[in-house]
């Protein structure tokens, strides 16, 4: 999460919104947030999310039209997901 936020303006400036989702509590969401100094949404899944996308660390980048254009799994490379990103505008 520390490297998306290291690169939450880069983000920005390609029109992406980074989520992050987790079946943890909302309180144990805002004390990670606080901690690592997060800036973008966090969201406790209920189990909704994790049957339709998958569970563990996956990142997933979804155009304005809901389509999944890229899915990486494990430790995310922002280089490739912010190059990724700029093919899809």
């Amino acid at each position: 999460m520390s490297s998306f936020q290291s690169d939450i303006d880069r983000f920005a400036e390609l029109g992406a919104q980074v989520l992050g989702v987790s079946g943890d509590s909302l309180d144990t969401h805002f004390e990670f947030a606080e901690k690592l100094g997060l800036s973008f949404p966090l969201i406790a899944d209920d189990g909704t999310i994790g049957r339709a996308y998958g569970r563990g660390r996956i990142t997933y980048l979804i155009d304005e039209g809901r389509i999944v254009r890229h899915v990486a799994k494990g430790m995310p490379d922002n280089v490739q997901l912010l190059e990724e990103l700029a093919r899809m505008r």
